[in-house]
């Protein structure tokens, strides 16, 4: 075998190992690399109780209740489905109804999701286009332009 038969084989082993390492860390990260879950998507996935993940929607309308020491109950809502959302903390100042909210937390056995954190979001450029163009065609999102021409009957 020549010198350079050698440096080949030694090139194409190395490559061919590269791309058996990358598609082992792509496949085993292939869950964890969603920004977060909508209510469907927990629905549909079938997501156990005890799971780490981020939850994501819109705060429905009149979900938000206040209790003792900092703890909140509120509803998080895709238009399809709905999961309760139970947190203890302060929360975010854009944290209001009808207004993105992305939690971090676990899934607990009676179907409540349990949040670590909560991060309100201001506007749609921070949520999936998938689910901003699911919550436009359901009407419970406004765009800029619906915005404007609603107000621009002076």
């Amino acid at each position: 075998m020549t010198r350079k038969q050698r440096r080949l084989i030694l090139i194409g082993s190395a490559l061919a190992v590269l791309v058996l390492a990358v598609g082992l860390v792509l496949s085993a990260l292939k869950d964890s690399i969603v920004f977060f879950n909508s209510p469907t998507d927990v629905v549909e996935k079938q997501i156990a109780p005890g799971a780490r993940i981020r939850l994501g929607g819109l705060v429905q309308q009149g979900s938000i209740v206040r209790g003792d020491n900092l703890q909140v109950r509120f509803a998080v809502t895709d238009g399809q489905h709905t999961i309760t959302v139970a947190y203890q903390g302060l929360l975010p100042d854009l944290f209001r109804e009808g207004q993105g909210v992305v939690t971090e937390g676990m899934l607990e056995p009676g179907g409540t999701f349990r949040a670590d954190s909560v991060l309100a979001k201001h506007d749609e450029n921070y949520m999936p286009r998938e689910v901003a163009e699911r919550l436009k065609q359901q009407g419970h999102w406004r765009d800029e332009e619906s915005k404007k021409a609603k107000g621009s009957t002076r």
